[in-house]
């Protein structure tokens, strides 16, 4: 068992950040052990340069207990694969991808495949349900939406490693509110918004501000204000009160939601 405050010597090249005695959480089953810090490397995959540094900066800052390594692809990872502690879970960032999308789908198929004792994670750019539930299909252990924090993120990792699966609460709001009213079948809304998409564009024809919307939905303000964008831009609306009339005009208010 390593228990030293320093860094290991044959990792010599990595910086020297956080407290070397931290624990990390460790996988069911195996002994509980205080683990020296960056035994273990958090590969983050994404093709833009600048997004991968910065989100591998942020969680270096987080404190989070391993070597994040940021690459292009999984082939730059193992070119320097024997520059840095084992692999022990994988980033992907999608960006504004779609996992619906089946080039995208195969390819997280093909990871989850090919690092079967890895777990990986997504990070996306929307909390769709579609979306989230297409990753776990494929295999993800984890789908983090980027309207969350640095912790959050970090966590989410942290509950992989430890043999969990994170997804966002918004999700589960979202599956439930369909499950229970029905959605699916009586709601013809959803034909042209996404489950959450509609509870917003609700909320909105009902004169509710954004702050209100928020809370009741368990949302970001922020992630709000980019539903009513694209609520607004698949109505062709220029604002709220817009979105109001057209909505109502083109779905009847139902009273029994």
């Amino acid at each position: 068992m390593m228990t030293g405050t320093t860094t290991p010597t044959h990792y010599s090249h990595i910086n020297d950040i956080g407290d070397a005695s931290a624990p990390i959480v460790m996988p069911p089953g195996e002994p509980k052990t205080t683990r020296t810090i960056w035994e273990q490397s958090l590969v983050v995959v994404d093709s833009r340069a600048l997004g991968r540094q910065c989100l591998t900066q942020s969680l270096r800052s987080s404190g989070i207990c391993l070597n994040v390594v940021a690459v292009g692809s999984m082939e730059e990872w193992r070119s320097q694969e024997a520059q840095h502690p084992p692999l022990s879970a994988i980033l992907v960032n999608v960006g504004g991808r779609r996992l619906t999308d089946p080039d995208i789908s195969e390819d997280i198929t093909r990871l989850v495949s090919k690092f079967h004792s890895v777990p990986v994670i997504v990070l996306a750019d929307n909390d769709d349900l579609a979306q989230i539930l297409k990753a776990l299909e494929c295999g993800a252990r984890g789908y983090i939406p980027s309207s969350v924090g640095i912790e959050i993120c970090a966590e989410a990792i942290s509950l992989a490693l430890a043999g969990g699966t994170f997804v966002p609460a918004s999700s589960v709001v979202a599956m439930k509110s369909a499950i229970d009213s029905g959605m699916q079948e009586t709601h013809p809304i959803l034909s042209m918004f996404t489950p959450r998409q509609a509870e917003v564009a609700n909320a909105l024809r009902r004169g509710k501000a954004n702050k209100i919307i928020a809370y009741e939905l368990d949302l970001h303000e922020s992630t709000v204000k980019v539903h009513i964008r694209n609520i607004m831009r698949k109505l062709k609306a220029t604002n709220r009160t817009e979105v109001a009339y057209k909505i109502n005009d083109l779905f009847p208010l139902d009273t029994r939601s």
